[in-house]
């Protein structure tokens, strides 16, 4: 949706709003406007195709545990905070929407025997959230990428994954798709990524 008179649209205003009432000041004052060049990422316009789904690949578990944090004690990486919205395709945000994220850990390796780098967390009531892990590494055959699982309540999940900019990989990579394409940002202590959901409904 275009703003017109001079209004501020759907979309900007629930994010405005999300973002001073739930913040990471640090991170969000650090970070600038989202860059231009990048892939445009689905918006929530009328019309607009929701966020393409992807395979789930080998390595998801169920029964993740709930929390916003996958830092534990001892790990070691660069810090990257991903925050974005959910929406559906007419920008309504999606309260309380679940989000199961996962990810390899630094030296590319996914924990297949316990929960790290794996949790699950839910959207607030504008449809944002925030997640703080770290910049995934790479294992073979596979550009630098973060699963994820995106579920509105009592509705269809979707399964894709979110990827990061000017990677090298992401060129030969079979399954990258740059619609997925965050936007990531230097920012003090690490890095920062925006990325928004759009999900098919009304």
């Amino acid at each position: 949706m275009s703003d017109t008179n001079n209004e501020m649209s759907r979309k900007g205003f629930i994010t405005a709003v999300g973002l001073g009432a739930l913040a990471l000041p640090a991170v969000m004052d650090a970070a600038p406007a989202r860059a231009r060049s990048l892939p445009p990422t689905a918006t929530c316009d009328d019309g607009d195709e929701p966020t393409r789904p992807q395979t789930e690949g080998p390595y998801f578990k169920p029964n993740s545990p709930q929390r916003t944090s996958l830092i534990a004690a001892g790990t070691v990486g660069t810090r990257l905070t991903v925050t974005g919205f959910v929406y559906t395709m007419s920008c309504r945000p999606v309260g309380r929407a679940l989000l199961d994220f996962w990810q390899a850990d630094h030296y590319g390796r996914y924990d297949n025997a316990g929960y790290r780098f794996r949790g699950h967390q839910y959207t607030d009531a504008t449809g944002r959230f925030a997640l703080t892990t770290i910049v995934p590494g790479l294992y073979p055959g596979r550009t630098r990428h973060i699963h994820v699982k995106v579920q509105a309540p009592y509705q269809r999940v979707l399964t894709s994954q979110l990827y990061f900019p000017n990677e090298p990989r992401n060129q030969t990579d079979t399954i990258f798709d740059p619609t997925l394409v965050m936007d990531v940002q230097d920012v003090p202590g690490g890095r920062a990524a925006t990325f928004d959901f759009v999900l098919r409904l009304p």
